[in-house]
């Protein structure tokens, strides 16, 4: 197929949605309609959906107004080619076309092969291996059952999970159990018992932490619930050293850094080599897929036949998909050309005098506006045509597709002083309509 041919399908499938797929064709399809429609029919847990988008190409998507936007946070560091990208729509359509689904009791080329390029590309030594998710919280529950498997022995046992403070490693059960924010875990509590949290990069509290009872570390190279904060030069060093000492599994979530992310295949792996390793977001470029990385046969062995499984995972549509952006990134280069377009990137908004300071690495940006204005840049960016997103008061994080333009950038950085004061603006109201409710409080 051509890009043409490409073009064609997904014009096709737009035709479809837009005649209301899941719904009469007469029904209005507006945004005001659909934001309608989504909450009589689905569970708030997302709270009300910023816009319903419609279709995507390349770095913009368009709502089902018509507005367009660049989008710069591909999806949570999902799409790393953009949207609709022809070697991913591709991949995926001739796969469908030929095979869509095969129990785990068979596999498929799709799934062998995108195993072999991910050993590849993390340099795994031999006995090394691969288990597909969904998913990175699915991931990271594949790692902490990884995990329990070191259990030590009858007099020795080992029971604890240290992971770090500010850490994010998902919302199901087990995942949840090694995240941080304690406003995430209360409502669910009691969760998976022995997890505790210290600083990060205090490699004196994990020296403390760590013993001889401890099942695992598990750490992210870079925190992006705590506003893209990279972790301090030379602290996974002392990770792996502490772990290897004392019997301790090293587990490295890369849900978010990996496949390129940062500039390198992965954020870690130029420093250390780990237990274990977690993917997903990028690595499908859109469809649905993780993997836990097994790094020697020690640790590859840890789960046994029946110990483990997944219904979709490494589904070979998701793998095909999974294949085609590695095989893209590699060969277009497109590991170097983050590296020096986040650099650039960075030194750009560094620039700005809005800006109080810029951290992360790569095409992963944590972006410093001053206290309170985060969330009101992500509105006013959003009605300037711009998607973004705030981890915190004063953050606005950047994860664009990983081969966005220059160009593409450049057109939010020459709005963003225009945004930045609308939404200084905007939080001088906040906190004048505040006083007020607050001195006629005070009157009652």
């Amino acid at each position: 197929m051509s890009v043409d041919d490409y073009d064609a399908v997904a014009q096709s499938a737009l035709a479809l949605a837009q005649q209301g797929r899941g719904g009469s064709a007469a029904e209005d399809a507006s945004n005001e309609s659909l934001l309608g429609r989504y909450k009589h029919s689905l569970m708030g847990v997302f709270g009300t959906p910023q816009r319903p988008l419609v279709r995507g190409k390349g770095s913009y998507v368009w709502d089902a107004d018509g507005k367009q936007y660049l989008d710069l946070l591909a999806g949570i560091a999902v799409n790393a080619l953009g949207h609709a990208h022809p070697a991913i729509v591709g991949a995926v359509t001739e796969q469908i076309s030929t095979l869509g689904h095969v129990s785990n009791f068979f596999t498929s080329p799709a799934q062998v092969g995108l195993a072999e390029k991910i050993l590849e590309f993390t340099d795994a030594p031999e006995g090394s291996a691969v288990f597909f998710t969904n998913s990175g919280t699915e991931s990271n529950e594949a790692a902490l059952k990884l995990a329990r498997r070191n259990a030590g022995t009858e007099d020795k046992p080992r029971t604890r999970i240290v992971a770090l403070k500010h850490g994010f490693h998902g919302r199901t059960m087990g995942a949840l159990s090694m995240t941080w924010k304690p406003g995430y875990r209360a409502p669910f509590e009691p969760l998976v018992p022995g997890v505790e949290w210290i600083e990060p990069g205090d490699v004196d509290a994990l020296k403390a932490a760590v013993d001889d009872t401890v099942q695992a570390v598990i750490v992210e190279p870079i925190q992006g619930e705590a506003g893209v904060r990279e972790l301090p030069e030379g602290y996974l060093e002392a990770v792996r050293d502490v772990t290897r000492e004392h019997g301790a599994l090293m587990i490295v979530d890369e849900v978010q850094t990996g496949i390129a992310r940062t500039g390198e295949w992965f954020a870690s792996l130029g420093r250390v080599t780990p237990d274990a390793m977690t993917l997903a977001k990028g690595l499908g470029g859109g469809m649905p897929l993780g993997a836990l990385v097994t790094f020697g046969e020690e640790n590859s062995k840890r789960l046994s036949a029946g110990q483990h499984g997944t219904t979709f995972g490494g589904n070979p549509v998701a793998t095909a998909a999974g294949l085609a952006v590695l095989e893209t990134l590699e060969a277009e280069g497109i590991v170097e050309h983050v590296k020096e377009t986040g650099a650039w990137l960075a030194e750009q908004l560094a620039g700005l005098p809005e800006v109080e300071s810029v951290h992360g690495k790569g095409l992963l940006l944590g972006v410093e506006v001053g206290e309170g204005i985060a969330p009101h840049m992500v509105r006013i960016a959003l009605e300037s045509g711009f998607i973004i997103n705030a981890t915190g008061p004063s953050t606005v994080r950047l994860a664009p597709p990983l081969n966005i333009t220059r160009d593409e950038l450049g057109t939010f950085l020459t709005s963003f002083a225009s945004i930045h004061a609308e939404a200084v603006k905007a939080l001088e109201t906040e906190h004048t309509a505040n006083k007020n409710t607050q001195k006629e409080g005070t009157k009652a």
